[in-house]
């Protein structure tokens, strides 16, 4: 196991109804910017919850977030927070509503002339602006980690940022909130929790053992539960383990001690800015491709996955690693996400040249846990999805 450090600050108040306990997080003389999506919380009750347990603050509001948080939306509340004097953020929504406050967090006190520099330049973060999240949707475990990604509709780019300036405060876990999301937003959920735990998993064997277990528990955790949520949103135990599993997939524990990979969000990454496809759709585009690109280098790890996670006789280690592939893209096709980059797009040629070109362009020369991913590997994985 490697060296580490570890340290999560973020709160989680996790249950039924928890929402009625915000006001006890947020100081007294705090002004409020209150910042969520296209409106499903004015929908499904959340909205009134968390007004009413904000009773008594200074309360502004920024709705609109889009799905994959777009840096000239952000700009405009980033007016609003300076222009009303804003303290402290409240994130409501899922991930993409969260990653746009922890933008907004770092740009608030960026002295910079362009905040998207804060992207450009990698530029790592330790003190933003102080805020909380209350969860409306289950997914990318922003909820408990300090990273985020950041759209620029103008240059078709998508792009990470994060430090430890940027967990949250705290975070409200309420899975009632399951009841009223669409299947295809679960179905989303579900795949991008799933690959998170993989991105951290499937690369060469470190003799973490414990961490092994902990990923492996999310994985089959993440399996028992799909069905039983997809068939029935109200089923509360099923919800909490899945929520649950969503912020344990990505909030750093599972990463301590061992290498990771990644190569897949960075790819999938690109097809969403490319082509406005869901995040965790890309993933599962991408997912077949690299691992069967990079076998050699991950089958020790994917035929522990294969027989541990899904029950595969042990056979050879090639034979266990092939059908630990297999049972992950059946996995992702369960849930209706379709696997290959042609089922959402006729205009994917030529798409492989423009990622690995951006990424020789960004100096993103050395990707996956072993450094050993170049763009040029990066324009055969992606020409393989398609």
């Amino acid at each position: 196991m490697r060296n580490f450090d570890f340290k999560n600050p973020t709160k989680i108040i996790f249950g039924k109804n928890q929402i009625e306990n915000l006001s006890k997080e947020i100081p007294k003389n705090a002004t409020i910017l209150l910042l969520y999506g296209g409106g499903s919380i004015k929908k499904n009750g959340v909205y009134e919850e968390v007004i009413a347990a904000l009773d008594g603050y200074n309360v502004e509001e920024f709705g609109g977030i889009p799905a994959n948080p777009e840096y000239t939306v952000l700009m405009n509340a980033l007016t609003v927070i300076k222009e009303k004097k804003i303290t402290f953020l409240l994130a409501v929504g899922g991930g993409s509503v969260i990653d746009g406050v922890k933008f907004l967090s770092a740009a608030a006190l960026y002295d910079g002339d362009e905040p998207w520099d804060i992207l450009a330049n990698r530029i790592r973060i330790f003190e933003g602006m102080p805020f909380g999240t209350v969860l409306t949707l289950p997914a990318t475990g922003s909820e408990m980690n300090s990273g985020s990604v950041i759209t620029r509709a103008a240059t078709k780019e998508k792009l990470p940022m994060g430090g430890p300036g940027l967990f949250p405060a705290f975070s409200i876990l309420d899975p009632q909130v399951i009841k009223s999301i669409p299947t295809r937003q679960l179905a989303n959920g579900l795949a991008d929790a799933f690959t998170h735990v993989l991105e951290q998993y499937i690369t060469y064997p470190a003799d973490a053992l414990l961490q092994d277990r902990f990923a492996e528990g999310i994985l089959q955790t993440l399996i028992e539960v799909a069905p039983k949520i997809m068939k029935d949103t109200s089923d509360y135990a099923a919800a909490s383990n899945f929520m649950w599993s969503c912020t344990m997939a990505l909030n750093g524990l599972i990463q301590k001690g061992v290498p990771s990979d990644w190569a897949i969000h960075m790819m999938g990454h690109e097809l969403t800015a490319l082509f406005g496809i869901d995040h965790a759709r890309t993933l599962a585009i991408i997912a077949k491709s690299h691992y069967t690109y990079n076998f050699e280098s991950k089958k020790e790890k994917l035929a522990q996955y294969a027989q541990r996670v899904w029950g595969v006789a042990e056979e050879t280690i090639d034979e266990s690693a092939k059908k630990g592939i297999e049972k992950t893209i059946e996995f992702f096709q369960t849930l209706g996400i379709k696997t290959k980059l042609s089922d959402y797009t006729d205009d994917y040629k030529g798409t492989a040249s423009i990622i690995a070109e951006r990424f020789e362009k960004r100096g993103m020369t050395a990707l996956g846990e072993r450094g050993n991913i170049t763009p040029n590997d990066v324009k055969k994985i992606v020409e393989m999805s398609y």
